[in-house]
This record gives C-alpha cells, structure tokens and sequence, in this order.
C-alpha cells in the first residue's frame, strides 16, 4: 500500500484529532501514527482489521494443507518411517549437534543475573 504525507502524522498531533481520523480511517483511510520520528500503530477501520485477520487464517490453512499434500505424496513415494524409528532419528540429531558456546554475558543473561554497572563482559 501507498500512502502520502498526509496519511503519517505524529502521535501528538493524531491524539488532537482522533474523532476527524477514526471518520477517515472508516471511510477506507489508513493512517500511520508515529512516535520519535518512527512508526509506531496503524488507525484502520475494524471491518478492514478483521478482513486482514480473516487473510491471515486462510494463509495458514492453505499452508497446512500444502504441508498436508507433500506428506500424502511422501507416504504415496514409500519415503516413510515408522513413529519410534523417527523420534530415535531426531534424538540423535539432536545429540550429534555440537552446542554453541555462550559467552559469559549470555550465560548471565540467561540466569537472570547482568552485569549491574552495564560493562560488556565479552
């Protein structure tokens, strides 16, 4: 989607005409409200939100059906295994794998425990 000038404004000003905006938006307008000069929230009109969830739902449908044909294509192709067969497969994958080191801030991190003086301890 294009939008102009007019369609992206600051919060301040979008919070001092939110009644003229919410009639634009419902009349097909998007707007893009900023905050320190970057992009922050959309204002659409709610039937236009729902269609875009309603697009997002049928694209995971339509993926889970494409995932649902390339694995009757396997099971037609014989490239099967049997459930134990697999799940052993996937644990030693798993295992084979070597571990990333972490570095003593992630490790840190990780615990809940950061440097309380903000240094880099890389």
């Amino acid at each position: 989607m294009v939008f102009s000038a007019s369609d992206v404004l600051p919060f301040t000003q979008a919070h001092a005409q939110l009644s003229e905006l919410a009639d634009q938006a419902k009349a097909g307008a998007e707007k893009i409200i900023t905050q320190n000069d970057e992009s922050h929230v959309a204002l659409i009109a709610a039937d236009r939100l729902d269609c875009y969830h309603r697009l997002a739902r049928e694209r995971i449908h339509l993926l889970l059906i494409d995932d649902a044909k390339r694995g009757l294509a396997d099971i037609a192709a014989g490239r099967t295994l049997a459930a134990n067969a697999a799940l052993t497969q996937l644990q030693q994958r798993r295992s084979s794998k070597p571990r990333p080191r972490l570095t003593q801030k992630r490790q840190l991190l990780g615990r809940g425990l950061a440097a309380q003086d903000g240094k880099d301890l890389e």
